[in-house]
């Protein structure tokens, strides 16, 4: 990776605006948001900038003024709304990796229009000739690389044949439609961003149920909320579907050792280098998702797999469950048949975090903390430990159940809430999206996925001798690979701006 500019200051002239989760208290001078969630209290200048800010003002040509912005924008409290771009297609060059698969890269390159800049990447395939006359057809250049070396390699040698400051990775079975770069290209006008991804969603309208379920949760969309990029945000990664990428941030590019999981190393690589990466779901790209049951759970499989490689090269990020210590001690006792003793442990994570959050607001303890202290407390810390049964939920059902389900059958007692806890995930992400199809076959296909997810999860902990991808992470990050859920909302830091 290029070096990123890690202090660089947010441009003068951006504008801003709140996160939907942000929240201004105490008049405006204490500022609550970002994901893990974050407290800021602010100066009378400093609340007076956000309130305009919020309200449509631009960031001024001030050193303090644009370090608060990039605060706001590094912490996720608030996204930019850049002004116009300097950026355009001649900027750009667009590198499909291929191996076969000509009827996808024949609708792929269709709805490229003419940009000038097309790199079909031929990644060995059995038919080169077929590739190369898709490729003629639509005024691309073909790279063909004599070995197949998986998607990393062939997006590599597509950036290194790149002459342009941008370059956009495309899949194959993307069909990228009319100004699919509009809300892409002006995210670099702000000179740290490294990378922006849109938003995958399916091409067409699912037939069967498989289909429908895929298009209403696809491991590639990662949802209707712009963010930033990285490991423990509420966006941890976005897929290399499709990701346009400053050149002088991609250094060398992908890891060509991994075959599955490159394009989340490559953006966690981004982030740790100093760069931003944004998720920006106002821009679409149109998926050709794999809906044939065979080939969607290998790829469910496959994905699995690369937990435990992603987690010994970047450690602490790929886990089944992010969850503070009061959090884990108020279900385990719960679970123990002693919802006093659980209800005690959240009182007790409460008051620890309200005395912490007197101290950010400026309240005295704790005679004026009710104002905004305890509020937020119990809204964090005793919300935040409800919450944590979905996530909970999910790590059984896509890491524990080989450990759960012989727990549930030597002990009869543990049925009913572990059952509990696994249907809740699936039930509750179907009244979230309603999607066009039946709970009882949604939640199927959701424990089928999570089924398939954590074998890969299993064999890869095998292959590569480590139980890290297993293990619960006691703190204030929370992340699940590849979807991502809360697991209990805890306040990162307090800052005084």
């Amino acid at each position: 990776m290029g070096p990123g500019p890690e202090d660089a200051l947010a441009p003068a002239g951006l504008g801003l605006r709140p996160d939907p989760g942000t929240r201004l208290l105490a008049g405006g001078t204490v500022l609550v948001g970002g994901s893990p969630v974050r407290v800021l209290r602010l100066t009378a200048a400093g609340a007076r900038q956000v309130a305009g800010w919020w309200s449509g003002t631009p960031v001024p040509d001030s050193p303090k003024a644009r370090a608060l912005a990039r605060r706001l924008l590094d912490a996720g409290i608030a996204h930019p709304v850049p002004n116009g771009s300097a950026w355009g297609p001649a900027d750009l060059t667009v590198v499909i990796p291929v191996r076969d698969r000509q009827a996808e890269l024949t609708r792929c390159l269709a709805g490229l229009g003419r940009l000038p800049r097309v790199i079909v990447v031929d990644d060995c395939s059995r038919d080169p000739g077929a590739v190369a006359r898709v490729a003629s057809d639509a005024r691309a250049h073909v790279v063909r690389r004599a070995v197949n070396g998986g998607p990393g390699a062939a997006r590599n040698t597509g950036l290194a044949a790149a002459d342009t400051p941008l370059v956009a990775f495309l899949d194959s079975d993307c069909v990228p439609g009319p100004g699919w770069l509009d809300a892409l290209l002006p995210h670099f006008t702000d000179p740290a961003v490294g990378a922006v991804a849109p938003r995958i969603v399916p091409d067409e309208p699912g037939r069967t149920w498989l289909a429908r379920y895929e298009g209403a949760s696809s491991t590639l969309d990662m949802g209707a909320r712009a963010s930033i990029v990285r490991p423990g945000s509420r966006v941890p990664y976005v897929p290399g579907a499709a990701l346009v990428v400053r050149r002088a941030a991609a250094g060398a590019g992908f890891t060509e050792a991994m075959r599955v999981g490159e394009d989340v190393d490559f953006v966690w690589r981004l982030a740790a280098s100093g760069w931003r990466v944004r998720y920006e779901p106002a821009a679409t790209m149109p998926h050709q998702h794999r809906v044939r049951l065979r080939a969607w759970f290998g790829r469910r499989k496959d994905y699995g797999t690369s937990a435990a490689l992603l987690e010994q090269r970047h450690p602490g990020t790929v886990r089944p469950l992010y969850i503070s210590v009061w959090t884990a001690l108020a279900w385990l006792a719960a679970a123990a048949g002693r919802p006093a003793a659980g209800a005690a442990c959240t009182g007790a994570g409460i008051t620890l975090l309200a005395r912490r959050l007197a101290q950010v607001t400026g309240e005295e303890w704790p005679r004026s903390a009710a104002r905004t202290a305890w509020p937020l407390a119990a809204r964090l810390a005793g919300g935040g430990t409800l919450a944590a049964g979905r996530p909970l939920g999910s790590a059984i059902s896509r890491t524990w159940w080989p450990v759960a389900v012989p727990a549930a059958v030597i002990v009869p007692r543990l049925r009913p809430p572990l059952a509990a806890l696994v249907l809740a995930p699936p039930l509750l992400d179907w009244l979230d999206r309603r999607p066009p199809l039946d709970p009882a076959r949604y939640v199927a296909a959701r424990l089928l996925d999570d089924l398939g997810y954590s074998l890969g999860v299993w064999q890869g902990c095998a292959e590569r001798r480590t139980v890290r991808p297993l293990l619960p992470r006691l703190g204030s990050r929370h992340l699940d690979m590849p979807r991502v859920k809360s697991a209990g909302t805890m306040m990162s830091s307090g800052d005084r701006s």
